[in-house]
């Protein structure tokens, strides 16, 4: 029951997304099954962290990765946090745990280059799929929104005349976007094409399937990959490396960090600063060329 109790304060009250829901709801079942295979034991709510510790050297022998260990961990601790604020336990067994050591993970954003070559080439069909998956990935590049809050835009979330799109982020957090005029005329002519399918079912949704369904998040990751493997050899070719790119291209061209930080919905400044480690170089010619003793022969 209290499993069920935490699912609903953290979609409710917490205002996580159903994929979060969905996932924190699979690793939760996920190291119940672990318990009562392995211990026997029927619930998880009054657990030892030797339980916990034995699951985690099961997952490692299972070939999962210290980040992968790391991110079911955080589910349990979240959990039990729930736990100890609503009284049902006194101590956490994750209280004196320590996270697993990650190698740093660096990916590797498109160049400019790369997605000029994607907006500017001839890739797109000129019936109604190739408008929307112009649109799809025009849209993320000079937006950086998320695959899912892509997917969610309201027809009402675009404003043509202000040249805005008003964003549903994480925990239902709101955030305004400007447009530049490519991204305006891109969305204007998607929008002509929109009005001529034969049935729009999800009609509220900015972007449709050719059926006048909402969009599945495959269709979307499938998009990006398709059209970015014609022009580029990296190995991840995911709607996140498009934001990926429209963060780390704004670094490179001097945006200020919290500016980015409020145009991607994070947070913290930390979420952030991830992006800045390809604009290294660039902040080591701002630096040079700015600082009084840099500047001298």
């Amino acid at each position: 029951m209290s499993v069920k109790s935490f699912i609903s304060y953290i979609s409710l009250e917490k205002k996580y997304s159903e994929n979060t829901r969905i996932a924190y709801q699979g690793n939760l079942d996920e190291f119940h099954k672990f318990c009562i295979e392995k211990f026997n034991i029927q619930s998880i709510e009054k657990i030892e962290y030797t339980i916990i510790r034995s699951w985690i050297v099961f997952l490692i022998e299972s070939g999962n990765t210290n980040r992968t260990v790391n991110r079911k961990i955080s589910v349990l601790r979240s959990y039990y946090k729930f736990l100890l604020k609503t009284g049902i336990i006194k101590i956490s067994p994750l209280k004196k745990h320590k996270p697993l050591k990650e190698s740093k993970k660096i990916n590797v954003p498109f160049t400019v280059k790369e997605v000029s070559d994607v907006l500017d080439g001839n890739y797109f069909g000129a019936d109604y799929n190739g408008h929307l998956e112009r649109s799809i990935i025009t849209l993320l590049y000079y937006t950086g929104i998320r695959r899912m809050e892509l997917i969610t835009l309201k027809l009402t979330n675009l404003d043509l005349n202000t040249h805005k799109i008003k964003v549903l982020g994480k925990r239902n957090k709101e955030r305004l976007i400007p447009l530049l005029p490519e991204a305006i005329n891109c969305m204007k002519t998607y929008l002509e094409y929109r009005k001529g399918l034969n049935k729009i079912i999800d009609d509220k949704f900015l972007f449709l399937s050719e059926i006048g369904r909402k969009l599945k998040d495959t269709f979307v990751y499938k998009t990006v990959n398709n059209y970015f493997s014609k022009v580029s050899t990296k190995v991840k070719r995911s709607p996140h490396m498009l934001r990926h790119s429209f963060a780390t291209h704004l670094l490179d061209n001097g945006a200020d960090l919290n500016a980015v930080k409020e145009l991607l919905g994070h947070e913290s400044i930390a979420a952030t600063q991830v992006y800045t480690h390809t604009s290294m170089e660039q902040i080591k010619k701002i630096y040079s060329n700015s600082h009084p003793r840099g500047r001298k022969k």
